[in-house]
């Protein structure tokens, strides 16, 4: 078996039908589909149960994107992990374009694929990640028409979004997969750094093409979602940044506090967004509960990045040259240019 695909579900009936019939309209065949259900109450068990062209791994409660993934891992038989957000749609192609590169770069532990926006196809959900001096990440050119762009077969990446990522199963093996205490956002920030600080490297199948919807199950923007990527961020930094990096997150975390205040007050971008899924006050605590239970988790932190540094492949120096290849400015991530 070439390829497992894993979809973590979660109360998206209404997305799996379309998402599941793409798969079964690839022109690429040697793969299997695991479907983890999160405990949905919305009949999607009922319905996957029905369908002959998935592995189903039903859970009684939903433990999250990061552990639904692991729990799909014992049951993969491929020699190449793929996960798949439930509110994506493939184009034909998409796997055979996907394990072609994958094929082409035995040195590369994950890819990632060409993500268009599913509302605006000429529009890019992501090509790739991008990392902010402060840990926060973005998709590469999110929100640019994909027609305006000269991107290259092939180019090097910082490392995929987890929405749609192929991970090497041997690269699985030797670091770990996704850290269950994140339970969703930024995890694929942290299977991403652990893979690059242990050596592995990251590529763009840019022809490989999903459609996704975005943001679909938590809700775009919500105060939950604002909660988690801030506390998750931090996750990801303490566990996997240098030290010398490390020890100015202070002052990037609060440079990107104004900024991300600034945007929010004027109702612009995607920081003006955030005030659409809650209250001011409603997200600013989202912030602030984010920020504490990091602090709260810091040496639980600190034991997990003693076991990453054990994996460790690179120096420090070559770890932020490739981060300062794939940076994004705070602006950039808060779209604070755009009305």
């Amino acid at each position: 078996m070439r390829v497992s695909v894993i979809i973590v579900n979660w109360n998206g009936l209404g997305h799996l039908p379309e998402c599941l019939d793409s798969l079964q309209e690839q022109t690429f065949g040697d793969f299997e589909t695991i479907v983890v259900d999160n405990g949905s109450s919305d009949g999607s068990l009922a319905y996957l149960q029905q369908r002959k062209d998935v592995r189903l791994v039903p859970l009684q409660e939903n433990v999250g994107f990061a552990a639904g993934n692991n729990a799909a891992l014992p049951f993969a038989r491929g020699e190449y992990l793929v996960t798949l957000n439930n509110d994506t749609k493939a184009q034909p192609d998409w796997l055979e374009k996907l394990v072609e590169v994958a094929g082409r770069h035995p040195e590369a532990g994950m890819v990632g694929c060409r993500i268009l926006s599913y509302s605006e196809p000429e529009r890019i959900d992501s090509l790739g990640m991008a990392i902010c001096k402060d840990g926060m990440s973005r998709g590469n050119y999110r929100g640019r028409r994909f027609a305006e762009l000269a991107i290259e077969p092939d180019v090097e990446i910082l490392f995929p979004s987890a929405c749609v990522a192929l991970y090497r199963r041997a690269m699985i093996d030797e670091i770990g997969f996704f850290d269950g205490d994140f339970f969703a956002y930024c995890e694929d920030s942290d299977l991403g750094l652990r893979g690059r600080l242990a050596g592995w490297q990251a590529v763009l199948a840019r022809d490989a093409v999903v459609y996704h919807k975005y943001s679909m199950t938590a809700g775009s923007l919500s105060p939950l979602k604002l909660y988690l990527v801030e506390r998750n961020h931090f996750y990801a930094v303490v566990k996997n940044f240098p030290l010398l990096l490390l020890l100015t997150l202070p002052l990037y975390t609060l440079l990107r506090y104004l900024v991300q205040a600034r945007v929010v007050l004027h109702g612009r971008g995607t920081g003006g967004e955030f005030m659409t899924g809650g209250s001011r006050n409603e997200c600013v605590l989202a912030l602030l509960r984010g920020m504490r239970d990091a602090l709260l988790a810091l040496p639980t932190l600190a034991r997990k990045r003693a076991g990453v540094m054990r994996h460790k492949k690179i120096s420090s120096r070559d770890m932020r040259r490739l981060l300062r290849r794939h940076s994004l400015t705070f602006h950039e991530l808060l779209d604070a240019g755009n009305s």
